[in-house]
């Protein structure tokens, strides 16, 4: 299906309205009147984009205004912004390889954190053996902040359980989570406790956060660090009038964020739960296990996510949740979904 305009909470199709459940405009800002006046006002201040490199001799204060914001509202000691959530798992990965004798990954994780020869951090419902052995070793554990086919963010506990002879490096990418989770949407980084030498950060900013680019957060020696990777030096930064504007905007994500938790809120007091859907109110997707469901949500001019990451996968069909998301818009999914539950 081809639109010609953006897919806010209802979208035009073959010239019939469609109430429309998907994307990954969690926050709903992409249609956000007022953070479009302060993208607009940033575009006319910082023009359209900047080519230049970030180690370049001038400097521009945006960088520093969003990425402070950031570092901030992430509860890291630093962050830096890149031109994308791909582009940060990459950095990321590129340097943390010559520090890490083995890596291990949980669930299926985004590519933007994945790399060669990996281990799964559970082997038939138990911890690898090899995260349990005396062999000093420095290893580095990715996952996403909350898994695909997930509502609830990741489980680190087992990270309790890890032989001490290890020195742990954790990388999350919170995509997912970022903007969604946590106290104003900081995401889960800030509430990691467990005992590990060091934790990083990345996420897309093009998702909860509504503008082209990425951000790593972490320690700040690991941040000056990725600062001088050629990878990061030989290319353009994030555009700058997006990063001024994620300063800009710090009012308008908590306003936001609110008003989702309101929407997942009430979906949770009028939803009938059973295994057909996954669910849960602090997480702004309904998983659906029917496609005859689905089917049926779009006979009902309702239109929701549902797609494959890779040819040969099974199809992904997932409301999608925003801000955005008026009461009636709720009560005309949530009755269909409940009408077709009570029938199975």
């Amino acid at each position: 299906m081809i639109v010609n305009k953006f897919p806010d909470r209802s979208i035009e199709i073959d010239q019939e309205q469609f109430l429309y459940f998907g994307g990954t405009a969690y926050l709903g800002l992409p249609t956000n009147t007022e953070f479009q006046n302060l993208v607009v006002q940033n575009i006319l201040k910082w023009g359209t984009t900047y080519g230049s490199s970030r180690t370049a001799n001038i400097k521009l204060s945006a960088y520093d205004a969003g990425e402070k914001f950031l570092a901030s509202h992430i509860g890291a000691e630093n962050a830096v912004t890149v031109s994308s959530g791909m582009l940060a798992g990459k950095l990321v990965l590129e340097k943390i390889k010559a520090h890490t004798d083995s890596f291990f990954h949980l669930n299926e994780i985004h590519s933007a954190i994945t790399t060669q020869n990996s281990l799964p951090v559970f082997v038939d419902n138990k911890l690898n053996d090899r995260l349990l052995d005396s062999k000093s070793k420095r290893i580095t554990i990715l996952t996403d902040g909350v898994p695909s086919f997930h509502t609830k963010l990741v489980d680190l506990s087992f990270l309790e359980q890890i032989s001490k002879s290890k020195e742990i490096t954790l990388i999350v990418d919170e995509s997912h989570s970022f903007g969604i989770l946590g106290e104003n949407g900081a995401g889960i980084y800030s509430s990691i406790s467990f005992p590990v030498k060091r934790k990083i950060m990345v996420s897309s900013l093009g998702k909860a956060f509504g503008l082209t680019g990425g951000v790593i957060a972490g320690d700040a020696q690991f941040i000056s660090e990725i600062k001088e990777l050629e990878t990061f030096t030989s290319a353009a930064g994030m555009n700058p009038a997006f990063v001024q504007t994620i300063s800009d905007a710090s009012e308008i994500y908590i306003k936001q964020h609110k008003k989702l938790l309101e929407n997942l809120s009430y979906i949770d007091s009028i939803l009938i739960k059973n295994d057909n859907v996954k669910f849960d109110k602090t997480y702004p997707l309904i998983y659906l296990l029917s496609q005859k469901l689905v089917e049926k949500l779009k006979s009902e001019k309702i239109i929701i996510a549902s797609f494959k990451y890779t040819p040969e996968a099974e199809p992904l069909n997932r409301i999608v949740i925003t801000a955005n998301h008026l009461k009636e818009d709720l009560d005309k999914l949530i009755k269909v979904v409940n009408e077709f539950n009570s029938q199975i």
